[in-house]
């Protein structure tokens, strides 16, 4: 006679609510004394059968499965709301917004442990005609970060959006370098502006900070070198009485106040030009906070409102571009990050070596200069050329 299973060991039975048959196996009991029971479900004994051999192969292997319910939109929405804590808002609302407008309403019903590398080869496909290299990366990082954050929930057995590439997207308008005529043309208009954008300005296109560093760039980190003492101290204490001037580029508009990257964090000697353009920026707000008609001018922000905030990006293009039209430029085909790029264009048009270059816009290493601004950069390996000059020489 067969014996009868123990209550709760597994087994197949047909399940007339659901209309499937049902398989189930114990694998084990939890610290608690719970039975760990797995289930599969299908319309014939075989399938259900099979899809439960699969179940517990990966149970035993270590490999997770997600539920049967568990959508890609799930996946999406927990990251949203738990992997982004500590990111500034405006990052949070950029992935959310992404997210609801390209992620959820193609990919969003799909079930997680159904997901396909053709799926998302197809959508990343779909949205290139819309959709910029940038954006189509964002969208793909979203994707991808959700999905590891699952696979660290035992959600989902494996990311396949890692083994998936990002397409070129919809060209969008390449970074422009001023050449050395305009920049002179700018040059001289920001020195008859307002003081505080001409300063903005020579700052920026004279050392190739990054708009974000140059607003969050504070009068302490603006130093002379006190020859007397014989070392870097902030203008406030010393004055402008002195012959080197520079900056310490060591914060940036960024959350938490971090630049770009460590390689970044640089220290800066300005040009005549700029020291100049501070110093009569730094008398201004003196006499204003002097002028007891006005407001006063709190904390130690170099670039602000007259009400002591910080600038924002909206007030600096809007006074930039007051700037480009007096120099005789379309304001609207420029933007402020693009005196950086000219700053590249410029040294590099002086022969100055791309190593150098690096080191001073703050990048980790050359290959980022060269693949930021490969179209300012004029050809660097100028050695092979030279020596075959020299050993084929041109007959007159």
């Amino acid at each position: 006679m067969t014996k009868r299973r123990s209550r709760g060991d597994g087994g197949l039975h047909w399940d007339d609510k659901r209309q499937r048959w049902i398989a189930s196996v114990t694998l084990g009991y939890t610290a608690a004394g719970k039975r760990i029971v797995k289930r599969a479900s299908s319309k014939t004994k075989t399938e259900a059968k099979d899809k439960l051999k699969e179940i517990i192969r990966d149970y035993e292997d270590g490999l997770a499965i997600a539920p049967s319910d568990y959508t890609v939109a799930n996946a999406v929405m927990y990251w949203l709301d738990h992997g982004l804590k500590g990111r500034d808002p405006k990052t949070v609302r950029l992935y959310t917004d992404f997210a609801q407008l390209h992620v959820l309403p193609a990919l969003g019903a799909r079930k997680l442990r159904e997901l396909s590398v053709e799926d998302v080869d197809k959508w990343l496909a779909s949205k290139t005609a819309q959709l910029s290299t940038r954006s189509l990366k964002l969208i793909y990082d979203i994707l991808n970060r959700a999905i590891k954050n699952a696979m660290k929930r035992d959600k989902v057995k494996r990311n396949i959006v890692d083994l998936c590439d990002v397409p070129q997207g919809r060209g969008g308008r390449p970074s422009r370098a001023l050449t050395l005529t305009q920049a002179e043309a700018v040059v001289t208009a920001a020195e008859q502006a307002e003081v505080r954008i001409r300063a903005y300005i020579l700052l920026s296109l004279l050392t190739g900070a990054r708009t974000e560093e140059v607003r969050a760039l504070t009068w302490p980190h603006v130093v002379a070198f006190n020859q007397k003492r014989g070392t870097w101290l902030s203008v406030e204490e010393v004055g402008w009485d002195h012959k080197e001037f520079a900056v310490y580029v060591w914060r940036s508009v960024r959350k938490k106040g971090d630049t770009k990257t460590v390689k970044s964090r640089r220290t800066l000697k300005l040009p005549a030009r700029a020291v100049k353009a501070l110093r009569l920026l730094r008398e201004a707000q003196d006499n204003a906070r002097a002028d007891a008609s006005k407001s006063p001018i709190a904390g130690d922000l170099v670039f602000r409102t007259k009400t002591g905030t910080a600038l924002t990006a909206t007030n600096v293009r809007r006074d930039f571009r007051k700037v480009l039209n007096s120099a005789g430029l379309i304001d609207r085909e420029w933007t402020p990050r693009e005196l950086r790029h000219s700053f590249v264009s410029l040294l590099s048009d002086s022969g100055v070596p791309i190593e150098d270059i690096s080191r001073l816009v703050g990048h980790a290493n050359t290959v980022v200069t060269e693949t930021v601004y490969r179209f300012q950069l004029r050809p660097v390996l100028l050695e092979g050329a030279k020596a075959m000059d020299a050993i084929f020489r041109e007959h007159a």
